[in-house]
């Protein structure tokens, strides 16, 4: 009676991450960043970020900071913006603070967000 041995089998390459509409990436409360920033998935901004912001969707946290301008498809504030806005969608949270001239299809002001800047409708 044979018996097979069984050979070794090569370890699963492991799966590559690729920037996507679902990619989520968060810069965390203790970073300071000087720089552009681009991302084809959302970017959740906790910290501090003096630039360019590129993104499919941004999320500027209760005690994130950006100075620059920003462009996305969807922007929420809840932080600190101070610059431009480029979006389709425009959303300042009553914790917002914001300092900015704002290009926009759809616009939501929470009551309490403290705003200063034009606000210009995107044409169709």
């Amino acid at each position: 009676m044979q018996t097979k041995t069984a050979e070794p089998t090569a370890p699963a390459a492991p799966a590559s991450r690729t920037g996507s509409a679902t990619s989520r990436s968060v810069l965390a409360a203790d970073l300071k960043i000087k720089g552009d920033v681009t991302s084809d998935g959302t970017v959740e901004i906790l910290g501090d970020v003096e630039g360019k912001i590129t993104a499919r969707a941004l999320v500027i946290g209760a005690e994130g900071k950006v100075k620059g301008s920003v462009s996305a498809e969807t922007v929420e504030v809840r932080g600190k913006l101070d610059g431009r806005i480029s979006c389709n969608g425009l959303t300042l949270r009553a914790a917002a603070s914001v300092r900015a001239d704002s290009t926009y299809t759809t616009l939501v002001i929470e009551s309490g967000a403290q705003i200063e800047g034009r606000f210009t409708l995107a044409k169709a």
